[in-house]
């Protein structure tokens, strides 16, 4: 099962409290999280490893998209 949450055009913490969120009901599977900004994406990335997620992250013009596995 994969569940992307859509961080775009939120403020620090919000994307980071919002992947936060999804990666605790969900516990292990795979999550996609879509950020626009800098901030977001290296705090959701230290986040989800320091929970023992992997993340692999790919760069779309100005956008990142992240996905989390466990």
């Amino acid at each position: 099962m994969v569940n992307t949450v859509d961080c775009r055009g939120l403020g620090c913490p919000e994307p980071m409290l919002m992947v936060k969120k999804q990666i605790e009901v969900q516990g292990k599977g795979t999550v996609v999280a879509i950020a626009d900004s800098e901030a977001a994406r290296e705090n959701i990335k230290r986040l989800a490893t320091s929970q023992g997620w992997t993340v692999q992250v790919e760069d779309r013009d100005e956008e990142w998209i992240l996905t989390l596995t466990k």
